[in-house]
């Protein structure tokens, strides 16, 4: 039980989430990511869409993907609440409040327009894209690991962070 509850290292981790690019292609036919399911859930939700970037998208067939994002929240919650030696608050208490709630929805909608519109998430491109050999996935996976870098050194000491 000491080995769930402590942080994996890297070299156990970091094979195992690379191993789900081949079990993906080789049980489903599919390529790992999860911003597709922004559009999916959108298609859900506005079944008479006139765009057809909802009209015509089967969610029906790729429900799959509703399901890993799912278990993605899901996960989140079990690993934060019982899988932890000190269990963590899932959300902060400043998320606690209708700002708070409408902060994370207006952040939601633009992270998912945003991963769709560039046509992939970090693990997309960076897990799938790349493993893939696609070099649009290579630039878009140095360009956020430069944004991050940007970020953390530059950005948030300038703004006290």
């Amino acid at each position: 039980m000491n080995a769930i509850l402590q942080p994996w290292p890297w070299y156990v981790a970091g094979p195992l989430i690379g191993l789900t690019v081949p079990i993906l292609y080789l049980l489903v036919n599919k390529t790992f990511g999860i911003s597709s399911s922004f559009r999916h859930m959108n298609s859900i939700c506005l079944p008479s869409s006139k765009l057809p970037y909802l009209k015509n998208n089967n969610w029906r067939a790729n429900t799959w993907n509703l399901a890993l994002a799912a278990g993605i929240v899901l996960g989140a919650f079990v690993a934060s609440q019982f899988l932890s030696a000190t269990p963590v608050q899932f959300l902060p208490e400043t998320y606690f409040s209708i700002s708070g709630v409408a902060r994370l929805f207006a952040g939601g909608i633009l992270v998912g327009f945003g991963t769709r519109y560039a046509g992939g998430c970090t693990s997309g491109h960076t897990i799938s894209g790349i493993s893939n050999l696609q070099g649009a996935s290579v630039v878009a996976s140095v360009a956020f690991f430069a944004g991050g870098l940007l970020m953390v050194n530059v950005l948030l000491p300038l703004f006290g962070g």
